[in-house]
């Protein structure tokens, strides 16, 4: 693994925005592999906000190509890369540049993740998507299995699974520091922006500088509405995943990891008012995972585990001997993990794992360490051969089932008014106890007024919904006419 120190890599990057050349590389893309010292052909889709920020890490490339909707949001990334060929749609991008681009960012609004990354990896381009991976179960999956067809390097930017906090949380639950864990608890501070919240009654015409259909692009059509966008979209269900899909692939990932779970078999979800078009204010999900076979080089038992997860403002309660004044808090969130010998708190991404007991273990490390950004890593499995790559630290075969475990909680939450726990076949993406005569119905409005200082509230239903379809959409989203993924590889 090539190293990249910062001064090398300020040295580097002066070097590349001095100039460069578009060279077609479609012959090595995704099929060969590069010198460490060649450049990738990088195009970059949602450029305006955490994709700006990714593209700054990668500049030791050629930045090639920019693809966004909204081009007021992007202009400070399309003035940062000048020589980049400037797009609105993904698909004219790829059509004009597809032999010329090596590996494709994907950092849009959650609901357009798979449908960009998808057909990339189609075409043989790497991939790095940002976190939510996807929007539903089944875009995980075939993310997935895309990824293992077409052999090409993968990342999804939850860039926390690349630091040492981690790694040393693996190390420490194999090396039985903690004994077996039968429960996990974790949370959040966010949402920072609106949540539940009913959607906008009229709509406004969009800015000239926003291509709002391809903003929409294969979620069902409404009328824009500035609430929506830009940032604000990931508190509305039929762009993002709220809170909780922002946050959990940073927070959950050492519980993913550390304990090698997989698909749940239990889920359940509560939360404040729920509306139709919002996630809620504040919200509280249960994940069970059941026992998992023993692996080699692990210490310790891997029985039935319960996973909690809170966001909204609540957080855990602190166990008794918790440390007086301590925050729980680090970073926007935390993870408590309930050991038969001990417990061990992280703070999100992993960073600064403490016991409760106080000891410090001295484990052997095990896991290789990674000296280079998130992104930089990427770029370095980009230049390797599919025999000899050396996986990112969050490629999709770990990436899009632990993503799988992310959406499955915003599943539980919109389900919560069937009232049960409900049952999940990960195998088969299918719920096996929701009957097919089952309905329940969604807010649509809370209807608040205050009448002579009193709160009143005439809350406005929507009409009954037939629970097992509405299920089945939202495990494999019906996409709206003109766009569609590819099929699911064998």
């Amino acid at each position: 693994m090539e190293n990249i120190n910062r001064r090398n890599f300020i040295t580097t990057t002066a070097t590349a925005a001095a100039g460069f050349s578009i060279v077609p590389s479609n012959v090595v893309a995704g099929l060969g592999h590069k010198a460490p010292s060649d450049k990738l052909n990088i195009a970059g889709v949602g450029i305006g906000g955490m994709g700006f920020g990714n593209l700054k890490q990668m500049e030791t490339e050629n930045i090639v190509a920019l693809c966004d909707v909204d081009w007021a949001h992007s202009k400070r990334c399309f003035d940062y890369f000048p020589k980049a060929k400037k797009y609105w749609d993904w698909r004219k991008m790829y059509d004009e540049m597809g032999k010329s681009i090596d590996a494709v960012l994907v950092a849009t609004a959650d609901h357009n993740h798979a449908i960009v990354a998808a057909h990339a990896m189609t075409l043989n381009k790497h991939v790095f998507v940002q976190k939510p991976l996807t929007h539903s179960v089944y875009e995980s999956r075939l993310l997935t299995k895309l990824a293992e067809k077409y052999k090409v390097a993968t990342s999804m930017g939850n860039q926390g699974s690349s630091e040492e906090g981690v790694r040393l949380i693996q190390e420490w639950l194999w090396n039985n520091e903690i004994g077996e864990v039968t429960k996990v608890e974790a949370f959040t501070d966010r949402p920072l922006w609106p949540q539940g919240l009913a959607a906008p009654k009229t709509g406004m015409w969009p800015p000239e500088t926003m291509n709002w259909d391809l903003f929409i692009g294969p979620a069902k059509f409404r009328p824009y509405h500035r609430m929506y966008t830009p940032w604000t979209f990931r508190g509305w269900w039929d762009f993002g995943t709220g809170a909780l899909g922002d946050m959990a692939c940073h927070i959950l990932h050492p519980v993913f990891m550390g304990l090698k779970l997989g698909y749940p078999t239990r889920v359940q979800g509560v939360s404040t008012l729920l509306m139709t078009d919002s996630a809620p204010d504040s919200e509280t999900v249960k994940l069970i995972f059941p026992e998992r076979p023993k692996e080699r080089g692990i210490k310790i038992d891997l029985p039935e585990v319960e996973v909690t997860w809170m966001d909204g403002g609540m957080r855990p309660m602190k166990p008794s001997d918790w440390p007086e004044g301590r925050d729980m808090n680090y970073h926007g969130g935390g993870v408590l993990f309930h050991g038969t010998k001990d417990k061990l708190i992280c703070g999100c991404y992993g960073r600064k794992p403490w016991l409760l007991s106080g000891r410090v273990p001295n484990v052997a490390q095990s896991i290789p360490r990674i000296e280079i950004s998130h992104e930089q890593d990427w770029i370095r499995a980009c230049k390797e051969t599919p025999e000899n790559r050396v996986e990112t630290a969050s490629p999709f075969s770990e990436a899009g089932p632990f993503n799988e475990m992310v959406v499955m909680g915003v599943l539980a939450v919109r389900l919560q008014d069937l009232n049960k726990e409900l049952h999940w076949d990960g195998l088969n993406m299918q719920f096996t106890n929701i009957r097919d005569n089952e309905e329940f119905k969604f807010c649509i409005d809370d209807g608040l007024e205050i009448i002579d200082g009193h709160p009143r509230f005439n809350k406005v239903w929507s009409e009954p919904i037939n629970a097992r379809a509405f299920a089945e959409d939202l495990i494999k989203h019906t996409y709206r006419e003109g766009w569609s993924l590819p099929d699911m590889p064998s």
